[in-house]
């Protein structure tokens, strides 16, 4: 049974085609909720949902599910994989952090790395940053290209690298669009965090003993080129965001509203699968009929 959904998903959609300027999009709470309490009661509701739509998707086998989480550093990720997925059965869900590439990794066309962990039909993977990061940090560091060794790519200047990266966002769509037409349902979700809410987080994870380990010295030097990120996700979303495969940009300064946001949005995709348990046939009906007389008939 389908519950009511809080969320309009038009309103977080960066419509394909069109240009994308993050500057005019809200990083705060909407009026969707009217606080964090109702925030993380919604949130709850959905959790729920997840839970009967994912054994629903697991035991029909016949559809996937992957999700793309991207962010500037400290922008929520971890928290919406921990918060999102706590309902769903670990059997059927699993989470990965792409972090730099292996030697080994480098070696082969930047979309191959993940394809060993992306979902098998009736399985649901989450990617912690995906091969977006190739279109993404590679984009604002160029040099990290040259161990790759691209046979077309003759120089790092400024026109050889603009065909590169839409060279990518082709296949990027290309290979989006062939998991989909395989069963996979593909939701990919930007946390549109501000420049103030990082600073707040990095300072927290500072100040916090138990958050040490999370923080990154070199997370202040990328802080520094905040605005080459933002331009390199605003081309990234824009070119890659289609009908089969769309890009939400969830406001992320308040984590609660992210959370319910994006545990809506889920929960209301995998709903709209329809997705049944599988039906058994009547012979089926009639052996299982047989064997609980059996059992029913065993001496207790």
């Amino acid at each position: 049974m389908s519950k009511k959904h809080r969320f309009d998903e038009d309103r977080f959609i960066v419509k394909p085609g069109n240009k994308l300027n993050l500057a005019k999009l809200p990083t705060v709470a909407g009026k969707e909720l009217a606080d964090q309490g109702q925030g993380i009661e919604a949130l709850a509701g959905d959790v729920t949902a997840l839970h009967e739509a994912q054994s629903r998707l697991y035991a029909n086998d016949r559809v996937a599910l992957l999700v793309i989480l991207q962010g500037m550093d400290a922008s929520g990720k971890d928290g919406i994989i921990r918060h999102v997925m706590s309902g769903v059965n670990p059997l059927g869900c699993r989470a990965y952090a792409f972090k730099a590439p292996s030697a080994a990794e480098l070696e082969h066309h930047f979309l191959w790395r993940t394809g060993p962990y992306l979902p098998e039909k009736g399985m649901i993977s989450l990617f912690n940053r995906s091969y977006y990061e190739e279109v993404i940090v590679v984009r604002v560091h160029p040099e990290f290209l040259q161990p790759q060794r691209i046979a077309k790519l003759k120089s790092l200047k400024p026109k050889s690298l603009e065909k590169l990266w839409d060279q990518r966002f082709r296949e990027i769509n290309a290979f989006e669009r062939s998991l989909v037409s395989h069963g996979t349902l593909i939701l990919k979700f930007f946390l549109n965090v501000s420049k103030s809410a990082q600073k707040d987080r990095f300072l927290e994870r500072l100040k916090e003993p138990e958050k040490h380990w999370k923080f990154n010295p070199r997370d202040i030097e990328e802080r520094k080129l905040w605005a080459n990120y933002r331009k390199a996700y605003e081309e990234a979303l824009a070119n890659t965001s289609t009908k089969w495969a769309p890009w939400y940009v969830i406001p992320g300064d308040d984590k609660w509203y992210a959370r319910a946001a994006i545990a809506d949005i889920i929960a209301a995709k995998l709903e709209g699968k329809a997705i049944d348990y599988p039906k058994i046939t009547r012979q089926q009906q009639e052996q299982f009929a047989k064997i609980a007389e059996e059992l029913n008939r065993e001496a207790s």
